[in-house]
């Protein structure tokens, strides 16, 4: 019977998760993916590109909601639970509460590895593989990077300008400058522009012009009645290097290794001068999931009193602000991480010792009134 009791609130508790979950994911999603519209229009991607790297930045978004998603649907539950007067039944049927605060605190240390491994594999490497498809993928969505009366540098190198776009798809008046060095610089002028498709190539097909080339000092100039002006293998301003976020778990503990003195080697972005971003990286994946524990006992503070009695709306208000200020400890902390080891270890300490203190209330208050 306890076995079906205690099945049948982890399942409610858990669909109601997973529709919060993904149904806050999908939202925060859906608007990232309107400013991501935005980005790889004006950096000349393709929809392919803009597709996967929206859909895998998807686990992230998923790791930063879990712990609120989690607190806010185990509280309800339990809410929903005393407010239909489920819970009494419970307790009738002789389930003890320190059993039930037992048992939901080894769901939340599993909930907490899943939590690990998401933040130390899964989003790093769907990270990783996201900045890897914009490092790879060229600029071929060139006619977002041409806008009538509008100066567009959005590609290294170079500068194109078009007073007005007809309705022909033909730019007129095409300004352009492209700069390969200080002293080596090329600039075109020309009545209209085109773009057209030659093989798999995207061409910009210029009339009536002329182009002044700069080297060193020396001008040249032609003009010209047609000429084509390929825009493939060019690249953007576009952030392309790969970030601590994106490095593997294992490669940060390397990192830490090698800047104390224990290995010897060379690691992007592992820098001897401020080892603090990689003690920050590592206390996100490996030390914030510790709050979830803590979360999940907040939330069954709602279980320690009926709301039959006076003080119930007290503990429904101390369980949510508590919730919250867990949450947001678990954030700030990492703002508070130093360079030197020894100033973070009360920072790592904190999600255990709060939550030994609660579990060890827990016992005393449940004990006691057995």
């Amino acid at each position: 019977m306890k076995k079906i009791i205690f099945r049948k609130l982890l399942t409610d508790c858990l669909i109601f998760f997973f529709l919060v979950l993904f149904g806050i994911s999908a939202i925060i999603w859906v608007f990232q993916a309107v400013n991501f519209l935005d980005i790889m229009i004006e950096d000349g991607r393709n929809y392919k590109v803009y597709f996967s790297y929206t859909l895998l930045n998807f686990p992230k978004i998923i790791s930063r909601l879990l712990p609120f998603a989690l607190f806010f649907s185990f509280s309800y539950v339990f809410l929903k639970y005393e407010a239909n007067n489920e819970l009494i039944i419970f307790w009738n049927h002789g389930i003890n509460k320190l059993t039930l605060v037992n048992f939901f605190f080894w769901v939340s240390i599993f909930v907490m590895l899943i939590q690990i491994l998401l933040l130390s594999i899964l989003v790093p490497k769907s990270q990783e593989i996201a900045r890897s498809k914009l490092r790879s993928s060229d600029v071929d969505y060139f006619e977002g990077l041409i806008k009538p009366k509008k100066f567009n540098d959005t590609i290294k190198g170079l500068t194109i300008f078009a007073e007005e776009k007809n309705s022909s798809d033909e730019f007129l008046n095409i300004y352009i400058k492209k700069t390969r060095s200080d002293d080596q610089s090329q600039i075109t002028f020309a009545k209209k522009g085109i773009f057209e498709f030659r093989g798999d190539k995207r061409i910009l097909v210029l009339y009536d012009g002329q182009t002044l080339n700069n080297n060193e000092g020396n001008i040249t100039n032609f003009k010209f009645s047609k000429s084509d002006f390929g825009m493939s293998n060019m690249q953007s301003h576009l952030i392309i290097q790969k970030k601590t976020q994106e490095q593997s778990t294992m490669l940060l503990i390397e990192c830490l290794k090698i800047l104390h003195g224990f290995e010897n080697g060379q690691i992007i972005n592992c820098n001897e001068n401020n080892p603090r971003n990689i003690y920050k990286e590592l206390f996100k994946r490996l030390i914030t999931p510790f709050y979830i524990p803590l979360l999940i006992l907040i939330s069954l503070i709602l279980i320690l009193n009926s709301k039959e009695k006076i003080e119930y709306s007290k503990f429904k208000f101390l369980s949510y602000a508590l919730g919250f200020l867990a949450i947001v400890l678990s954030e700030s902390s990492l703002g508070y991480i130093n360079n030197e080891v020894s100033k973070n270890i009360l920072l790592v300490l904190i999600p255990f010792l709060l939550t030994f203190v609660l579990y060890f209330c827990f016992m005393k208050k449940l004990r006691f009134n057995n």
